[in-house]
């Protein structure tokens, strides 16, 4: 958490809803690139995502429908990022209903190679190294599993029509199991320091837990 902050302190201003967006809703690069005004709603907390920006090999950016069916959804996101995506509209938002959400520089297109060229400088910086925007969709989603996402809430938030991306998410968090029976451990340690009332339920020494 405290590196993706640095990440959104160190890099442009104009990027830096982008930044927080992507680590906590893991939507792909292409997809916040062609978010418009009215694809976002700040009161009910989600974005529509509905196309998505393409850089294929002529050079030339296209705006097109997500590549699968799963990947037009809503995606919710934390109430704590209502003030700055607010706050980034009004000063880096394009006018207009259907205005891009995030621009470059002089009003071009947020190419991918550019922002994040320069956003990559920064984050080592602010002290964060190797990162690549693709790694704040792996944030956005190791969160969500952690917080109990089932495999369908994750493959609709993630975009997917497969569990195979959705199941590396849950494995990753895989270690809540051993926290839980630590937690059991606890219980059990406690249990024992209570001194019972003699002949209440007392097990026989050779089923006592050690």
């Amino acid at each position: 958490m405290e590196e993706v902050f640095a990440v959104a302190a160190a890099i442009e201003g104009r990027y830096r809803a982008m930044v927080l967006l992507a680590a906590f809703t893991g939507m792909r690069f292409g997809e916040l690139a062609a978010l418009q005004r009215r694809d976002v709603d700040l009161e009910g907390r989600f974005v529509q995502v509905r196309r998505a920006q393409a850089e294929p090999q002529s050079g030339k950016l296209e705006v097109k429908a997500p590549e699968s069916e799963a990947g037009v959804r809503t995606v919710s996101f934390p109430a704590s990022l209502v003030p700055e995506i607010k706050e980034h509209m009004r000063i880096f938002g394009e006018d207009g209903r259907t205005g891009l959400l995030f621009v470059g520089p002089k009003a071009a297109d947020c190419a991918g190679t550019t922002s994040m060229t320069r956003g990559g400088r920064r984050s080592r910086g602010a002290g964060v190294k190797g990162v690549h925007f693709h790694d704040l969709r792996h944030t956005g989603y190791s969160l969500a599993a952690s917080g109990g996402a089932t495999t369908r809430e994750l493959m609709t938030r993630m975009g997917h029509s497969t569990v195979r991306a959705a199941m590396i998410y849950q494995h990753l968090v895989g270690g809540r199991d051993q926290e839980i029976a630590d937690h059991v451990d606890r219980l059990i340690k406690k249990s024992k320091k209570v001194k019972r009332p003699e002949g209440d339920g007392d097990l026989p020494d050779s089923d006592k837990i050690n």
